[in-house]
């Protein structure tokens, strides 16, 4: 099927969803799956040639975004009357310099803006990142030759959704609040684009009220995990979270509104933000990222989910700072070759995956294992585990006590 193809459906759904009414987790238009699937297998296209900022693919996925805003009726809210936010990055040549000189190479970047205007005294942002890592490169964890990483789950899903939202938000009985959607550059490279557009919003930056940010959500799994950060930046969220929860979503919540997505870059500008994730996978930062491994029955339902919890909030937030975790964690020099999940809300720290040829795989590690203990330290979370880390230099010997299932097996680890 011909990518000129699936965008021609894909805006004729548009159409055919565009005059329903507010839906609920037991009545949703099967427009709606159709439209996701749809934005997912387009954005997450051979086409796009993994969507890197500053490339030919990037702008292709841009362009293809802001048809489907305009599709929906959504109003430019970049640039002037443009859909797009430009803005520049200067790359350091030689990576001991203190500043960039005049002659490294100038990124452009564009964020994709849309806005729908209730005329409301606030406006929510959704927000999530269209970039990917083009045929790799840094950020990678792909060994073998060269290859366009799609990124399926990283980030075509989240875009998907904040499609998905804005097509049902649209609707004037959603007046609560304006809605502004933000498809981001740069957040593979560092947050760039949220980073620019935090502090050079398009609207007046009192007037949001929160951000919602989605990153990886397109891997729902059986338990219906997923992970919420950000919970502690409003007082408000926690009890909202757990009351709209309908969908028997098994939630992992953190307070923290530091994190590595986009997220981040409001909160430091003193927003409250939620940010939504489904949890990390053997195909993160991999050409195996694509379309066919993405679940769209789990998209449906997070967006909905998100749509409830935006519409109970009818008053301004206070925005509460919150510990930054990420400030305590330590250098280390050694690394288990694990993949943690995320998801895990017990006591120890679960692998996702294992990593092959490195100190995990070669003392026999394997997915599912907890970790409860690595030499004298217990490990009770991820925090505990990324400082015992810390303590160990390369080349030293440890034991590590693992649950599995109902055993606690030890395991000798050379780093």
């Amino acid at each position: 099927m011909s990518l000129r193809y699936l965008i021609a459906c894909v805006l004729c759904m548009s159409l055919l969803s565009s005059c329903k009414t507010k839906s609920t987790n037991v009545d949703v238009d099967p427009a709606v799956k159709t439209n996701i699937e749809l934005d997912v297998k387009i954005l997450a296209a051979d086409d796009m040639e993994g969507r890197e900022t500053g490339t030919p693919g990037e702008m292709k996925a841009a362009q293809y975004i802001i048809t489907r805003m305009k599709a929906i009726g959504l109003s430019p809210k970049g640039d002037s009357t443009s859909y797009l936010q430009h803005y520049t990055k200067q790359i350091k040549s030689n990576p001991h310099d203190d500043m960039p000189s005049e002659d490294d190479p100038i990124i452009n970047g564009y964020n994709v803006i849309g806005y729908i205007d209730h005329f409301a005294q606030k406006t929510i942002v959704l927000g999530a990142h269209y970039d990917h890592l083009g045929y790799g490169g840094a950020g990678s964890l792909h060994s073998g030759k060269k290859a366009i990483h799609n990124g399926a789950d990283d980030n075509a899903s989240g875009v998907a959704a904040i499609l998905r939202m804005a097509e049902e938000l649209k609707d004037d009985s959603y007046s609560n609040h304006n809605y502004m959607f933000i498809a981001f550059s740069g957040e593979e490279k560092g947050l760039w684009g949220s980073n620019y557009f935090a502090k050079n919003p398009t609207i007046p930056k009192d007037k949001i009220n929160m951000m919602v940010n989605l990153d990886m959500v397109g891997r729902l799994n059986k338990d219906r995990q997923i992970a919420i950060h950000g919970v502690g930046t409003s007082p408000s969220f926690n009890s909202t979270l757990d009351k709209e929860n309908t969908y028997k979503f098994k939630v992992t919540k953190q307070l923290s509104g530091i994190g590595p997505s986009d997220h981040t870059s409001f909160y430091l500008e003193d927003i409250p933000v939620l940010h939504f994730f489904t949890g990390q996978h053997e195909h993160y930062h991999k050409p195996e990222d694509d379309s066919h491994l993405v679940n769209y029955d789990g998209i449906v339902d997070i967006s909905e989910y998100i749509i409830n919890i935006i519409e109970s909030i009818d008053t301004p937030l206070e925005f509460t700072k919150t510990k930054d975790e990420s400030s305590e964690t330590p250098d280390f020099k050694v690394t288990l070759g694990v993949i943690p999940d995320y998801l895990f809300s017990g006591k120890g720290m679960r692998i996702d995956g294992v990593r092959d040829g490195r100190p995990a795989d070669n003392a026999g590690l394997l997915k599912g294992d907890v970790v409860k203990q690595m030499g004298n330290r217990e490990i009770i979370d991820m925090m505990s585990y990324m400082k015992a880390l810390g303590a160990f230099e390369p080349g030293s010997t440890v034991e590590v006590a693992v649950e599995r299932g109902e055993r606690v097996i030890k395991k000798v680890v050379t780093f």
